[in-house]
């Protein structure tokens, strides 16, 4: 947190970030907390499935990616660099 905010970035992408705090890998209250004390210049975006209902009350805005085709369903498993 603290090194984000010193650095006076203008966007921030946390990729997957819902799903660590789906599993509770990170601590979704401190999160929340970052989000709602966020220098007003800065963008947030978060990432991946199981946004909670409290991560999505606090945006701002929310969109949906629905898979339409994926490599997956025919059987090639995750490739580095792209899936992961």
């Amino acid at each position: 947190k603290e090194e984000v905010l010193a650095e006076g970035y203008d966007l921030l992408i946390l990729d997957e970030i819902n799903v660590a705090c789906h599993y509770e890998l990170l601590d979704e209250n401190k999160l929340l907390r970052f989000i709602k004390e966020k220098p007003d210049g800065l963008e947030i975006i978060l990432t991946g499935r199981y946004a909670s209902p409290r991560l999505i009350k606090t945006a701002h805005l929310v969109s949906e990616i629905k898979k339409i085709k994926h490599p997956f369903d025919e059987g090639i498993k995750a490739r580095k660099g792209v899936e992961f």
